[in-house]
């Protein structure tokens, strides 16, 4: 009985030991979390610290480029306000284009403007050929017109109330022009400051022999008024001059400032001058810089 029972184990045992269990697909596909986390464990930890740093010369140069590029955007937009006066400073305006530039902007100018424009002077000197017109004034850059007398401080209303209308003589012999001087312009009421006559007389004499000195340039060396009669504000006035005399750098001039009359009136003599003007040695750096003719 024992010998039976002991044959009966032996033949199970050895059937169990034949069956062999194998996977299933499943686990094939998937690997277990064991088995992958050995794989993924072998592969190399990157390192910071391998990674590869530029140059110390490429660094600089970076720098130096950066650097480079701000400094010149700083100084393009600084620049660029700047612009525009020094293209007027090098290419102002012609003659022609002078007595185009101003646009009455009020009534009074325009009436100013109209009366000036169809007054028999002005058609008279239109008509000579050895005269040519334009609006001085007009050919200094407009910010530097602020900051000029003449040009800025004294035009506008109850001043000068529109820009001159000059015609000068070729060669710098003669010149004529014609100004309406406002209320504002008084140094006692309703009478026209002296001051402002000798600054139109200075200014109107030297641009008149302009073109008979080196350069076109000169500077005021003397200065002789006599005041004849009061200018009244509010009024037409017309300032002549000639050209008497020219010997190397120097020029004599004499000029005076009268009443715009009509046709077969006699002016008023308000002011009578005479002057020196000189042309400086460095006239040629002062014509690349400012326009005075």
């Amino acid at each position: 009985m024992l010998a039976a029972r002991m044959r009966v184990g032996a033949l199970a045992r050895g059937r169990r030991q034949k069956f062999t269990v194998y996977p299933t697909i499943n686990q094939i596909l998937r690997p277990s979390p064991s088995s992958s986390s050995r794989f993924v464990s072998t592969l190399p930890a990157a390192d910071p610290s391998l990674s590869p740093k530029p140059s110390l010369l490429r660094r600089a140069a970076s720098v130096i480029a950066i650097g480079l590029f701000f400094t010149s955007l700083g100084i393009a937009m600084a620049a660029a306000p700047a612009a525009p006066i020094v293209n007027e400073l090098l290419n102002p305006p012609t003659d022609e284009e002078t007595l185009t530039m101003f646009k009455p902007e009020t009534d009074h100018e325009r009436e100013v403007e109209e009366y000036i424009n169809n007054h028999p002077l002005t058609k008279e000197m239109r008509s000579r050929e050895e005269f040519y017109e334009s609006r001085p004034h007009l050919k200094i850059p407009a910010p530097y017109r602020v900051y000029n007398l003449t040009g800025g401080t004294l035009m506008g209303p109850g001043r000068v109330v529109v820009p001159p209308v000059a015609f000068v003589e070729a060669g710098g012999k003669s010149i004529v022009s014609i100004s309406y001087l406002g209320h504002e312009l008084c140094g006692h009421p309703g009478i026209v400051h002296g001051g402002l006559l000798a600054t139109m007389l200075d200014e109107g004499m030297a641009r008149c022999c302009f073109a008979a000195l080196p350069h076109k340039v000169g500077l005021t060396a003397n200065l002789n008024i006599n005041y004849r009669a009061p200018a009244y504000a509010d009024s037409y006035v017309v300032l002549r001059a000639t050209t008497t005399k020219v010997e190397g750098r120097k020029a004599w001039v004499e000029g005076r400032i009268e009443t715009l009359v009509g046709e077969g009136e006699t002016p008023v003599v308000l002011a009578e001058a005479t002057a020196l003007f000189v042309s400086p040695k460095h006239a040629a750096l002062m014509m690349n810089l400012y326009p005075t003719a």
